[in-house]
């Protein structure tokens, strides 16, 4: 989506955003990944699923959801009868990307002995394809309720799904998809980074390649990063996820110096989800006057995508918003079980 902002010169958008939340009754959401100006303003900040299971739970006529796709479509899923629409419909997701439904169909059809565990960051189609929707911390809770003898499919993720694999000893079949932001990380960058700050614990989210998981003393999703940030005995943390997470930890506790992993030439903005940059202020205030563009997702289809978050809420129901998928390595302490 193109938008003219010249055309928007003199209006204080923070403004006429807070008057057109008013007028529409919406409810503004936005991913840790949005830039600070637009998490500032946000009604709830959060994990993608997290952030759609509250919009439900409000009354509000709309949903303007700062973030990617997949994760509008979830919030559509879970509130049809809610106007979900989203700054920018070009907001996409490299991992929604790397898995076509039609070819997951296909795969599907070549395991039929096997389940399938579907991370949350997948199209609609792909998760009415799908048995179980997965977060990155329900995933382990959710696998232990599978009989070890039941042959799995994991997707799209395969890094998560790989993490996975090796911290429950789980067989699992994985999908080749991966997080562009992720990827981009360089162990070598890293390790020099260590050498700056001795003592400074790693944390990173599982979409991480298995080469700086195993340099991290914490793996979780954003929200529990979150979490281990804020009971941090020390004073610097080294971060493996989209920096503009920071923003948050740098709100709940100002004296604590939080670093961004680098990508492979140490500064660039490589691990800048370019995806979640395509929201800006201009887009939202416009989404909002506009009520465009909006997510629509056939009725049948919606169902069908439901049924596999259903079963993930029924079997970890636990988890969602709490953001933990494993023990603290380095630092101690009792591992939290939750998303």
């Amino acid at each position: 989506m193109t938008v003219q902002t010249q055309d928007l010169k003199g209006l204080d958008l923070r403004a006429e955003i807070d008057r057109l939340r008013k007028e529409r009754n919406a409810v503004i959401l936005a991913h840790y990944y949005q830039k600070p100006e637009i998490q500032d303003l946000a009604d709830f900040v959060g994990d993608s699923l997290d952030l759609s299971k509250k919009a439900a739970a409000t009354d509000a006529d709309v949903i303007a959801f700062c973030g990617v796709r997949f994760m509008a479509e979830t919030a559509k899923i879970l509130s049809p009868q809610k106007i979900v629409v989203l700054p920018d419909m070009d907001a996409g997701c490299s991992l929604e990307d790397s898995c076509p439904p039609e070819q997951f169909a296909a795969f599907r059809a070549a395991h039929p002995d096997h389940v399938a565990l579907t991370y949350i960051n997948c199209s609609t189609e792909v998760k009415a394809l799908s048995d179980v929707i997965v977060t990155s911390s329900s995933a382990e809770k959710i696998l232990a309720q599978i009989p070890k003898e039941q042959k799995i499919i994991f997707g799209p993720d395969k890094n998560l799904g790989g993490y996975l694999a090796r911290k429950t000893g789980r067989d699992l079949l994985l999908w080749p998809g991966v997080c562009i932001v992720h990827e981009a990380f360089s162990e070598t960058e890293l390790l020099k980074l260590q050498l700056q700050h001795p003592g400074a614990p790693i944390a990173a989210h599982p979409e991480c390649p298995p080469y700086i998981l195993d340099h991290a003393d914490y793996v979780g999703s954003t929200s529990g990063i979150l979490a281990f940030a804020n009971e941090l005995p020390g004073d610097t943390l080294i971060v493996a996820t989209e920096p503009h997470i920071i923003h948050q930890m740098e709100k709940a506790a100002p004296l604590k110096n939080f670093i961004g992993a680098p990508g492979a030439d140490g500064n660039c903005n490589c691990n800048i989800c370019p995806y979640m940059a395509l929201n800006t202020l201009e887009k939202l205030y416009l989404a909002l006057r506009d009520l465009t563009p909006r997510v629509e997702i056939e009725e049948g289809l919606r169902l069908r995508a439901k049924k596999s978050l259903d079963r993930m809420l029924e079997m970890a129901s636990g988890t969602v918003g709490l953001g933990d998928l494993g023990p603290m390595k380095a630092i101690g302490g009792d591992p939290q079980k939750g998303d």
